[in-house]
């Protein structure tokens, strides 16, 4: 671990808070090296993809925008994590070499090339990539809106080259995503709540109403009546998201506040009782583990952190269970954080984008507040 003092020092309430104006300028620093360097490692790359005759097309061919970090979703992420610096942080230490990189990457004929991937592959990445090319796509939005001068100008200009694929992926989404007929209930990148989330985010960042409305439609659809969740079974695997508090971590963002307490007292078990109690602790992990899959369990640290704090903020003070989910969501950010900053490739190429995400949560993009709400 190599983790700035700044940040391991950082104590829960400080991570769980949401606002970046603790961050020094060594924490921003390491938050993008790991990406910055990920977008340009071409090799290990996975593209679970079955190849012809010929052999595989090269991934910078192929994906000539994200063909770094070991896969499409991670690049996407990462990308999404340096557009995220550059708005919070106008004064990162590397902001040049973040512009360099990705403003060569962004260029109206690499994003051809992704988009007609897509027509070729409608579904490649659903849901997860998908939900993190709208994330960065809203970051671009925020970025052009709040910025001055070159900031916004910069980020006026990816917003647009980057927007046939925003386009291409939101007509995806509409129309082989939010048409399911059920959820995938998964730790892993098929989980419809998480892709769900990341939707509603980036439509009531934009301004797309009609796709908020369809996503959060969606969400009703497939957990409205969901009861008694067995938190207990969790983790189902080498999970990096909990079904359930990801499932209930949308649902805070789409129901109303009264309704949202009461449809999760029916949908949570008793957390004081075993074996439910455990989702409580986060999960122990050795991050020089040399399964690198292993590593899946420090960003599922850091995802239910971000989770539990979101549930208990919607909760409010008064709710039975929300000094205690609070209290567990410090838990969780503290041994997540503390582990994420790995150089183990394997963790390297992605964790990063997940801490900024939790240390950064109320800095706009994530969990917007509904049109017509306080």
């Amino acid at each position: 671990m190599n983790t700035p003092d700044s940040l391991a020092d950082a104590d829960a309430e400080a991570l769980l808070a949401g606002r970046s104006d603790w961050v020094d300028a060594a924490v921003a620093s390491r938050l993008t090296e790991h990406p910055l360097e990920s977008v340009d490692t071409e090799y290990p790359h996975y593209v679970g993809a079955v190849e012809g005759p010929a052999g595989p097309t090269p991934p910078s061919e192929q994906h000539p925008v994200f063909y770094g970090c070991f896969d499409w979703h991670s690049a996407v992420h990462s990308h999404w994590a340096l557009v995220r610096a550059l708005r919070l942080f106008p004064d990162h230490p590397d902001a040049a070499a973040v512009r360099e990189r990705v403003g060569a990457r962004l260029t109206p004929e690499n994003v051809a090339a992704e988009v007609a991937h897509f027509e070729e592959h409608d579904s490649f990445e659903k849901p997860y990539g998908w939900g993190w090319l709208l994330r960065l796509a809203a970051e671009l939005h925020l970025w052009a809106e709040e910025a001055d001068g070159e900031g916004r100008e910069t980020a006026a200009a990816w917003r647009e080259t980057l927007r046939p694929l925003e386009d291409r992926i939101a007509e995806l989404v509409a129309s082989e995503f939010l048409a399911q007929e059920r959820p995938f209930r998964v730790g892993t990148h098929d989980n419809s709540a998480f892709a769900l989330a990341c939707v509603l985010d980036y439509a009531r960042t934009v301004g797309r109403e009609g796709l908020a409305a369809e996503a959060a439609d969606t969400a009703r659809r497939f957990y409205a009546d969901d009861a008694d969740w067995p938190l207990g079974y969790e983790p189902l695997g080498w999970d990096f998201l909990s079904p359930g508090l990801t499932e209930a971590d949308l649902m805070r963002r789409v129901l109303p506040p009264a309704e949202f307490e009461t449809w999760l007292d029916g949908f949570l078990p008793d957390l004081t009782a075993p074996p439910n109690d455990e989702i409580l602790d986060p999960v122990p992990v050795d991050p020089d583990s040399a399964d690198g899959v292993a590593l899946h369990l420090v960003g599922l640290n850091v995802a239910t952190a971000w989770s539990l704090a979101g549930i208990a903020d919607a909760l409010g003070d008064d709710h039975r269970h929300a000094d205690r989910l609070r209290e567990s969501a410090g838990r969780h950010a503290t041994y997540g954080v503390d582990r994420a900053f790995t150089d183990d490739y394997a963790g390297a190429h992605w964790l990063s984008s997940f801490v900024l995400f939790l240390i950064t949560r109320e800095e706009g993009g994530i969990a917007p507040t509904p049109w017509g709400g306080d």
